[in-house]
């Protein structure tokens, strides 16, 4: 089973670092890039990340266009372990060398205390498989987050986790990803 399914970054949250799994509202300018981005756009269901930055819009869009709205803790960030909270700026002058193995590749050098990346990969894969099933032919948006876009969109394009750098995933920025789902799913 395969779907098209529209990706969209959370808005800035006016931090700094790696957040991942750490609960962050959107700031005013986040709130405003996701309203402009989806101004001219049209789904029929949203599914978002469990956390503000991605759920809030998501309940504020679907409520003010009457869509359904399932919300789906597996789509949150990876989580950072250690590196969490931390300025980039800072890891870069502390363990900048583990900061750019981590870079270049993520399977091998996760950072210290983070989810491994088979654990990220099986969670957000599971949740896609589920949103191509409920899509059925209907335009769905995803909300979530840079690194699972990244890594969603490694995947659907047979790229390495390693390129994932490589992938510019801005703030309220939209991916459109065809996404075959596994058997079964």
């Amino acid at each position: 089973m395969s779907a098209a399914i529209d990706l969209l970054r959370h808005g800035d949250t006016g931090q700094r670092s790696y957040r991942g799994q750490l609960d962050d509202p959107l700031s005013a300018l986040g709130w405003a890039q996701l309203r402009a981005a989806v101004a001219e756009r049209r789904w029929d269901l949203v599914v978002s990340s469990s956390l503000r930055r991605c759920a809030d819009f998501a309940r504020e869009l679907a409520a003010a266009r009457g869509l359904p709205l399932r919300i789906d803790p597996r789509l949150a960030e990876y989580h950072f372990g250690a590196w969490q909270g931390v300025p980039i700026e800072t890891l870069a002058e502390t363990q900048g060398e583990a900061l750019a193995n981590f870079w270049a590749d993520p399977v091998a050098h996760p950072p210290p205390e983070a989810e491994t990346f088979a654990q990220f990969h099986v969670r957000l894969g599971a949740a896609l498989d589920d949103v191509a099933a409920e899509a059925r032919g209907r335009d769905v948006l995803v909300v979530t987050h840079g690194g699972a876009i990244r890594l969603l969109r490694c995947r659907a394009e047979g790229r390495g986790y390693g390129d994932m750098a490589n992938i510019e995933v801005p703030h309220a920025s939209l991916h459109r990803l065809r996404w075959q789902a596994k058997v079964g799913a």
